[in-house]
């Protein structure tokens, strides 16, 4: 997703009962996911392509990233398609996710060991990657994540949230305060994450991350000197591009950007996903077949 890789993928947490209402809820996210990420033209054909809604705005001008008051809805990786049901089901992103002039991931500036690394995880990616397995996923990988996220202003806190559906049931904060990054911080799966506007842009810049998970589907490595600067807009009502350069002079040689494109999906909202109560994916969970897989390298946090 971060990278115009040959292949982008993720596992699916779960195999739903025919009767589960996660299921059908997942079905109608599903649906509107794909909906929303058609132009209006080929869903209309006789109607014509109709303009985009332009992006809301709070009272005092300032882009709102949620919905306006009296709707609802989510953001969600663009062209996301159920393509199987099976226990080694996958979900695949169209190439309308990735912006266009997006990174190739072999001009990605690797170091000789994260590239190997990357390589590595690439071969073994459904049994080896983090957020399977119920971890949560730190930086770009949160914004892919199954069932979308939404982003909650707390004006009066001079906060952002970021709450992700399909992932460890948490949050991320983003302060908006103008406070700066603390001296002696404990690593953590989202950091610490401190954010601006400019203009119709939120900035926000991240550091203290863990090494626990991956930074994107596709595996690309960190350290624990990752440094993240985001930038999210919202060109149109229906669209979220999110870009971000990624600095980790323990992991790449120099500074890189890359992003993709997030869609609305209307009167869609959160719900409960307890991680490890659905997660019924042994393949994820412990490798293919019945064996115990232990896990102490490096490759699998």
């Amino acid at each position: 997703m971060l990278t115009g890789n040959k292949r982008d993928v993720y596992s699916l947490h779960s195999r739903l009962g025919p009767e589960d209402p996660v299921k059908e809820r997942f079905k109608l996210f599903v649906t509107i996911s794909i909906l929303a990420a058609i132009p209006a033209a080929a869903q209309n054909p006789q109607r014509g392509a109709a303009p985009p809604r332009p992006a809301p705005h709070w009272p005092d001008g300032r882009l709102n990233l949620g919905a306006p008051e009296g709707e609802k809805g989510l953001w969600a990786p663009a062209g996301i398609v159920q393509v199987s049901v099976n226990p080694n089901a996958v979900n695949r992103a169209g190439a309308a996710t990735h912006l266009p002039n997006n990174i190739k991931i072999e001009d990605v500036p690797f170091q000789p060991w994260a590239r190997a690394l990357h390589e590595a995880r690439e071969k073994a990616y459904e049994s080896d990657e983090p957020h399977t397995r119920c971890k949560p996923s730190g930086g770009p990988r949160q914004f892919i994540t199954p069932y979308g996220v939404e982003f909650v202003e707390m004006p009066e806190q001079k906060r952002m949230y970021i709450f992700d559906i399909g992932g460890p049931h948490t949050f991320r904060t983003i302060y908006m305060d103008g406070r700066l990054h603390p001296k002696d911080l404990e690593p953590s799966y989202y950091g610490h994450s401190v954010g601006r506007w400019e203009g119709d842009a939120l900035i926000v810049d991240s550091v203290g991350f863990n090494e626990k998970f991956w930074i994107d589907r596709e595996g690309e490595p960190h350290t624990n000197q990752l440094h993240l600067i985001e930038r999210f807009s919202r060109p149109d009502f229906n669209t979220l591009q999110y870009e971000v350069t990624v600095d980790d002079p323990g992991a790449y040689t120099a500074p890189w950007t890359g992003g993709f494109l997030l869609r609305w999906s209307p009167n869609t909202e959160l719900f409960e996903y307890i991680c490890q109560d659905n997660n019924l994916s042994p393949q994820g969970m412990t490798g293919a077949g019945t064996e115990t897989q232990v896990r102490p390298n490096v490759i699998v946090p």
